[in-house]
């Protein structure tokens, strides 16, 4: 596992062993993730996304706290996966970073809570799998236009984009900013630090007994 460039994301590249029979590979590893993190991430919902070549999912985002924390990996297809700081006072606040998840390399991404996130279809078709630290909360639930022109994320140019209704007509970083719609560097350091005592106390529980 590697740090990324923004803070709180972090890339894993697994080791898959194949031979004639197929493939195995650790596409998870909660250890690794929770020493690199400082804190564990909580498993309450699951996801499948199924998209056809050149469908454009987010830039979504939760408030904070709870906020959502989200691991992904595409099992099936290709897509390329962007984070964006969109924590209002974060040093690479307006920052995205772009890494191609596909079932070759199998590689995963962990997106802390109150980054941004948004991912692309390469392939015909590509199912993306992803584990969630929350449940879906629509009433906390946002996102960003993943075309703003300010955020200027390099999506592939021999690519169509296709939008639901609802990003196609999602806020600009500048709008969601001045409406007060984005979460708070300080409100997510002091979420992670919370998240970091709780693993703490339970690390210190766990050697008592």
């Amino acid at each position: 596992m590697e740090r990324l460039k923004i803070e709180d994301t972090y890339l894993l590249t697994p080791a898959v062993h194949e031979d004639d029979r197929g493939a195995f590979l650790e596409w998870y590893r909660a250890d690794r993730l929770s020493d690199l993190a400082g804190h564990d991430l909580r498993l309450a919902q699951a996801n499948c996304s199924v998209s056809r070549r050149g469908v454009l999912r987010g830039v979504h985002f939760a408030d904070v706290p709870p906020g959502q924390a989200k691991y992904v990996t595409c099992v099936s297809g290709s897509v390329l996966d962007v984070t964006v700081d969109i924590r209002v006072g974060s040093p690479t606040f307006g920052m995205w970073q772009a890494v191609e998840l596909d079932d070759r390399t199998r590689r995963g991404v962990y997106i802390g809570e109150g980054v941004g996130h948004a991912f692309m279809a390469l392939s015909d078709r590509a199912t993306v799998v992803y584990m969630c630290s929350e449940p879906y909360n629509p009433a906390g639930e946002h996102g960003l236009h993943p075309l703003d022109p300010d955020l200027g994320i390099e999506w592939p140019a021999d690519v169509e984009p296709l939008l639901s209704p609802k990003d196609a007509t999602a806020p600009t970083l500048a709008e969601a900013r001045d409406k007060g719609m984005l979460p708070l560097y300080e409100d997510c350091l002091a979420h992670y630090a919370g998240l970091r005592a709780a693993r703490g106390a339970g690390a210190g529980v766990a050697h008592t007994q």
